[in-house]
């Protein structure tokens, strides 16, 4: 049997800094921080749902590829992506 094409998942950790403000900015650095701003509150998850869709739009992935790994309720999160 010969096997072809077989691609390891590549996952990328960050240190993610949220701003609530209405500016609209995602700035990533060399050491992989990435700071961003949100428009909405941190009330039932929404603003983790806004940071996940803006990083998926920014990288050009799905949004099952992100995932937070630790802080869902705080403003310094750390965040797992899977790039394939």
């Amino acid at each position: 049997m010969k096997y072809e094409n077989i691609v390891k998942n590549k996952e990328e950790y960050y240190n993610l800094h949220v701003k609530f403000d209405n500016n609209n900015y995602l700035k990533i650095d060399d050491n992989n921080n990435i700071d961003i701003s949100i428009k909405s509150r941190p009330e039932n998850g929404d603003a983790n749902r806004e940071i996940i869709k803006k990083l998926a739009k920014h990288f050009n992935i799905f949004y099952k590829d992100i995932v937070i790994v630790s802080g869902m309720k705080s403003r310094n999160k750390i965040i797992k992506i899977r790039k394939e």
